[in-house]
């Protein structure tokens, strides 16, 4: 398949499964966060470094949540690497140029986990460094 050529229709099916999957769980965990007094700033940030799913801020603490679903949380939980942990901190020091103001009482990195059994909420789960 050369590069402009499209890919199979069952595999763009898939593609866009797993979008529409991954709105309906950023959405959830928005709505979760906003029951719990945070803001949100920003939803699927996209940067020359990466994308950021969630960004909010509570009472000046400014978090960049990662939000994953899968089958079970331990694997949510482990689909988090640390490829990934490095753009998503590439991404947020991005944002924070571009926006400054946020973040005076501090900046952490969550995840929010998402499958089956529930939804869980990893408060500082990776840090930046």
């Amino acid at each position: 398949m050369g590069p402009y050529a499209k890919p199979p229709p069952e595999r763009e099916a898939l593609r866009r499964a797993a979008e529409r999957r991954g709105l309906h769980a950023e959405s959830r965990a928005a709505a979760a966060l906003e029951e719990r007094g945070w803001t949100i700033l920003a939803r699927r940030v996209r940067t020359p470094a990466g994308e950021l799913d969630l960004v909010a801020e509570r009472e000046g603490l400014l978090a960049f949540v990662e939000v994953k679903a899968r089958a079970s949380l331990a694997e949510a939980a482990f689909s988090i690497t640390p490829r990934q942990r490095a753009r998503i901190v590439a991404a947020a020091t991005i944002w924070l140029a571009d926006h400054p103001g946020h973040g005076e009482a501090g900046i952490r990195f969550d995840a929010i986990l998402i499958a089956l059994e529930g939804m869980r909420r990893v408060r500082d789960a990776f840090r930046a460094g």
